[in-house]
């Protein structure tokens, strides 16, 4: 799912559904890309399910920083929603050490992701995630382990972050 946002007034994407499908050497998995600018774009109730990935660059990635060669969207944030994405069953291999990239809006979060029995190796070992901005839950096994916020300690974790950067910067003065 990609390129969303590109307009300010945009329709969005609901109810896709991606099931039983094999990725290989591909450079993305199951994506969703949104250019870094203001928009009323979403992209909601997305499921992806029963998905074997094998040497893939971005097995799972959440994009809403899209910017090439920073064009028309330095330094924005992307309006487009990102809600209810489900990642269930998705197993295999990644060909880079971060195989969960949830690169998400610093002005809109994504909220309602959750992730259910995944299984993504890197060389042989359990491969990184990585999150910005990203809110949800984790069920069964999942590895890389979730880097997701949690929605009921999502804002507190926010604010310790914050806290922490004012009181370093008060004893830089």
């Amino acid at each position: 799912i990609g390129s969303l946002g590109i307009k300010a007034e945009e329709d969005g994407v609901h109810n896709v559904t991606l099931t039983l499908s094999t990725f290989t050497g591909t450079q993305n998995g199951v994506r969703i890309k949104s250019w870094g600018r203001p928009s009323r774009g979403f992209a909601t109730k997305v499921y992806f399910q029963h998905i074997i990935m094998d040497n893939v660059k971005n097995p799972i990635i959440i994009d809403q920083n899209y910017c090439p060669h920073e064009t028309d969207c330095p330094g924005q944030a992307s309006g487009v929603k990102v809600s209810e994405v489900t990642y269930e069953d998705i197993k295999g291999t990644s060909a880079t050490e971060i195989a969960i990239n949830f690169d998400c809006s610093p002005i809109n979060h994504c909220t309602g992701l959750s992730m259910k029995d995944i299984n993504l190796t890197y060389e042989n070992h359990i491969a990184k995630a990585s999150c910005k901005n990203a809110e949800g839950t984790t069920s069964g096994v999942v590895e890389p382990s979730g880097c997701l916020a949690e929605k009921s300690n999502f804002w507190q974790n926010v604010l310790v972050l914050r806290l922490k950067d004012d009181k370093n910067a008060l004893e830089g003065l």
